[in-house]
């Protein structure tokens, strides 16, 4: 039968707010009520029980890890598994383990986040933003329950968030294909409200008008992140009478729908038409040819989202927002 912490308290003859205080180390305690106490947990092989443990300590050592937005809208995309495995690998050295939650109505209330942490005793939770945000990640955000986002600007006073620089993604693109004398890009960005898409196509928007390029707005084309959408949109792309030298595709996966669709059309990559993607996920250097792409460094994203989550659930200052450099890979499908 397992053991109360009351019970070890009778048996050693003390109260249990002292064997909670021998157990965590708190507290001022003689040494011969410190041995009394060890001694029975010893001799008894007890073990608190995790309710206990977060009761004592106030901490529970769980991290929620929120997929917020449509269900399956995005994260099963090789980014975010990439980073969520990073983030994973990164809190349990840091001696946290994860509870999954999901976006569905939850038996103490609607879809509320605050609620459902504190419900859980959780020391913090990490946001992975797809698209349409629920009004309750917001409430979380505002919350006193240490939060991270990924992808998602947050504002909170306990809250930070890591992201990409997305404006220097869509710079470096622009700017490598300027020098190498290539003055029509097209854009395929995934949904037209995402605020990712918005920023990577303002930001394309504006490097093209900088440098001169031949800017068309039906060039532009919105899609899912996905392969299909990057294959129907580069369909349509070749349909018109006038085509650019080149892709930009805000993901990789756009970008290997896209060649599929250029290759089905009879033309060559990258001698008639170029095409960068983004992300670099394991599928660019196998594609035929090897799709060149900007490099979001995944494994760093994750790290920093786990120390940060890991200083803010300390009480330790962080910065509101932390930015990714993104790298420019080329391969064979963007060479000039």
């Amino acid at each position: 039968m397992k053991l109360t912490i009351r019970e070890i308290a009778k048996m050693a003859g003390v109260s249990p707010g002292t064997v909670s205080k021998v157990m965590n180390q708190t507290g001022s305690l003689s040494p011969k009520t410190i041995q009394k106490v060890k001694q029975v947990i010893e001799e008894t092989g007890y073990q608190p029980s995790f309710s206990a443990k977060a009761l004592a300590t106030k901490k529970s050592n769980m991290i929620g890890l929120i997929y917020a937005g449509e269900v399956n809208v995005e994260f099963n995309h090789p980014f975010f598994n990439q980073v969520i495995n990073s983030f994973k690998n990164a809190v349990g050295k840091l001696g946290y383990d994860i509870l999954v939650f999901s976006n569905q109505s939850f038996n103490i209330g609607k879809e509320d986040y605050v609620a459902r942490s504190k419900h859980y005793q959780l020391d913090g939770c990490l946001i992975i933003a797809g698209e349409q945000i629920e009004d309750d990640i917001y409430e979380l955000d505002q919350s006193d329950i240490p939060t991270v986002a990924v992808d998602l600007k947050l504002s909170g006073d306990r809250s930070s968030y890591v992201m990409t620089d997305n404006e220097k993604i869509s710079r470096q693109v622009v700017e490598y294909f300027y020098l190498k004398g290539i003055r029509s890009i097209a854009f395929l960005g995934g949904n037209r409200d995402s605020n990712i898409t918005i920023v990577r196509r303002d930001a394309f928007i504006r490097a093209m008008n900088d440098y001169g390029m031949d800017y068309r707005e039906e060039w532009v084309k919105y899609g899912n992140y996905f392969e299909e959408s990057g294959y129907e949109n580069m369909l349509q792309l070749l349909q018109k009478e006038e085509q650019p030298e080149a892709v930009f595709a805000a993901s990789d996966m756009m970008a290997l729908g896209a060649i599929k669709a250029i290759k089905e059309k009879g033309l060559s990559i990258p001698e008639q038409m170029k095409i960068v993607g983004c992300d670099d996920i394991e599928a660019c250097r196998y594609s035929d040819p090897p799709l060149a792409t900007v490099r979001q460094d995944q494994v760093k994203i994750g790290l920093l989202t786990a120390h940060i989550l890991h200083d803010l659930i300390n009480d330790r200052q962080v910065q509101n927002s932390v930015f990714v450099d993104p790298e420019l890979i080329i391969r064979k499908s963007g060479e000039v």
